[in-house]
């Protein structure tokens, strides 16, 4: 396909796109079953219902974690205010510690609409691995262990999956204003 400006792309966000990812980011994420702050399973059906802005962390992390929350969460407030609605996904790496009690307090302390997510070890890693994230817990005598993790945030849409992948470097406006380029185009 063909116009006077050239080549017409078959992907309708391709504009909007600002990274690149080995295989495009359908490659990214898919179902999971977690548990939520109230300590019921759901489905990634079930939370993924609107446009949603997905980070794997933990609750206990000193600096990367609340940081890119608060990112997060500072995206999705200007997207409001432009009459988008995007949930904030916060999901954790460290069931030990993140109970649902101890996700739901992290998650509504965040954002009133941030939904909190964990899990069994093997359900929290079957999501990990659906989203191409990557964590390892410190070896540690006591609860003060550290986990290394990877920083990225997941934009994703229903009916489309994952659209976007944005890292840790990006501010909220970057990522409001890049997550508003993709919801104009649906």
């Amino acid at each position: 396909w063909y116009t006077s400006l050239g080549p017409v792309s078959a992907d309708r966000f391709a504009s909007c796109r600002t990274s690149s990812i080995a295989g495009g980011t359908s490659q990214i994420g898919g179902s999971f079953t977690l548990i939520n702050s109230n300590g019921q399973t759901v489905t990634s059906a079930e939370i993924l219902t609107q446009p949603s802005l997905i980070y794997f962390g933990y609750t206990f992390c000193p600096d990367i974690c609340p940081l890119d929350a608060l990112r997060n969460v500072d995206a999705v407030d200007l997207l409001e205010s432009q009459g988008r609605l995007v949930t904030p996904v916060f999901i954790s790496i460290d069931p030990r510690r993140d109970t649902p009690e101890v996700i739901g307090e992290f998650a509504e302390n965040m954002h009133e609409r941030m939904i909190g997510l964990t899990g069994s070890d093997e359900q929290v890693r079957a999501a990990s691995l659906a989203y191409r994230t990557f964590f390892a817990r410190h070896d540690a005598e006591d609860e003060f262990y550290l986990v290394d993790h990877s920083t990225f945030s997941y934009f994703v849409l229903p009916g489309h999956g994952t659209v976007e992948v944005f890292r840790h470097e990006m501010t909220g406006e970057q990522v409001a204003q890049t997550a508003q380029c993709f919801l104009e185009r649906l």
